[in-house]
């Protein structure tokens, strides 16, 4: 637990209890020293959630009292689900855990999301680093040039998952405006998504903050391999001025509350959330760190390094724009929670690779196939399941020269499945 310290010594004390209730004597004084505190992401390493959460960890300690130490964990599942359920019921609720997740995820209860196990008005909301603006996008080789195309030909786009943005913006689409988008879930991730695009399974996705079209994604989107057909942002981005906005696609207020349940909620682009119940002490203490490192010159020089926009909200703003949503009648939400469930949804067929392997190297291995061919495949601790003679095992048993069986998602992707001898 966070140590609560006595602001005052007993001297001082006895003056103050001589003049005021009991209740009010003692000023809280919340302290970190000597503690570690976590900071939790819930998606794989190597997207945008992961690039903020690292940043966010590497600088708002010294704004914290005591200056603790901050580590990240990547806890993904369910597209932030998994993370969401464990920060509400089993983190402690002392100010050492908290951590980011997606809109999409916080918003799950209100959908009646199977598994979602929280109240999104209880969580702590410590704050909201970027007011993200959505996108979908095509890869240049896909023949899609623009949004229209959807309308006109079956499209495959890419998800993690049904709670995944990729899937939800996706499915809206086909529910609301007729496209023909069929949506192929089980990637890990953003990262997985882009590389099935690359390799041709996929035409494109949604779910690609402009944040990270900017950062993590800037290559691909600055080349033009990427190409934005649709921007979804609660509000217009002048960024993005000659794309679509999803908005100006309906013309109804009740329409565009609709759409505020299914895209302009991720404006909450990069949300952070604390465990439910947190002193109101600690609740102050960790949101004036927050937007004291949003102001961090430090902080902001390597976001800007990073190509990571900050455009914060403190947590009470957060609680505002939550209530607004949440306010809305049960009719829109019918109607949303209708629109997403429509669509056409398969699961993604894992490749099957066998062979020898012939090089290990950080989170992956390089096997001689069957083929005689040469193929990169990369290892899970987490993520991947490891067999060696049928039985269970880590996967630091693996060495060259092994023979295994893969199921893997394709070339330089993750293997949940190898099967070794």
């Amino acid at each position: 637990m966070v140590s609560i310290r006595s602001a005052g010594g007993a001297v001082a004390l006895a003056s103050v209890l001589a003049v005021m209730p009991v209740a009010s004597a003692v000023q809280a004084e919340v302290t970190f020293k000597d503690r570690v505190v976590t900071i939790y992401v819930g998606n794989p390493p190597g997207g945008g959630y992961d690039a903020y959460t690292r940043l966010l960890a590497r600088a708002m300690p010294k704004h914290l009292p005591g200056n603790p130490t901050a580590i990240v964990k990547n806890v993904p599942g369910a597209a932030g689900m998994v993370l969401a359920n464990t920060l509400y019921n089993a983190a402690p609720k002392d100010g050492t855990a908290f951590g980011m997740f997606a809109s999409s995820v916080a918003f799950a209860d209100k959908f009646g999301t199977k598994g979602a196990k929280f109240d999104i008005t209880k969580f702590t909301w410590v704050g909201n680093v970027d007011q993200t603006t959505g996108t979908c996008a095509a890869w240049h080789t896909s023949g899609i040039k623009s949004f229209e195309d959807l309308y006109t030909r079956e499209v495959l786009f890419g998800a993690s998952g049904a709670n995944s943005v990729n899937s939800e913006h996706a499915r809206g689409f086909n529910a609301l405006l007729g496209t023909r988008v069929k949506v192929i879930h089980g990637y890990a991730g953003s990262t997985g998504v882009l590389l099935a695009i690359k390799r041709g399974e996929l035409h494109g996705a949604c779910g690609f903050a402009l944040s990270s079209l900017k950062s993590v994604r800037r290559a691909d989107w600055q080349s033009g391999d990427l190409k934005v057909i649709i921007q979804l942002g609660y509000k217009k981005n002048p960024e993005l001025k000659d794309v679509p906005h999803i908005y100006d696609m309906v013309k109804t207020d009740d329409d565009k509350k609709v759409l505020d349940l299914i895209y302009g909620r991720h404006i909450l682009g990069r949300p952070v959330a604390a465990p439910p119940g947190l002193p109101d002490e600690v609740t102050k203490v960790l949101r004036t760190a927050f937007m004291d490192t949003m102001k961090d010159p430090e902080f902001l020089k390597l976001a800007e390094r990073q190509h990571l926009p900050v455009i914060p909200w403190d947590g009470a703003e957060v609680e505002k724009i939550i209530n607004q949503f949440i306010g809305y009648s049960p009719a829109i939400y019918a109607r949303a929670i209708k629109a997403m469930e429509r669509g056409r949804i398969t699961k993604v067929k894992l490749k099957e690779l066998s062979g020898t392997i012939s090089k290990l190297s950080k989170g992956g291995l390089e096997v001689k196939g069957s083929d005689g061919k040469m193929h990169m495949v990369k290892i899970s601790g987490k993520r991947t399941k490891v067999t060696v003679g049928g039985q269970p095992a880590k996967n630091a048993v693996l060495k060259v020269g092994m023979n295994c069986d893969f199921e893997y998602f394709g070339e330089n992707d993750l293997a949940p499945k190898a099967a070794c001898k």
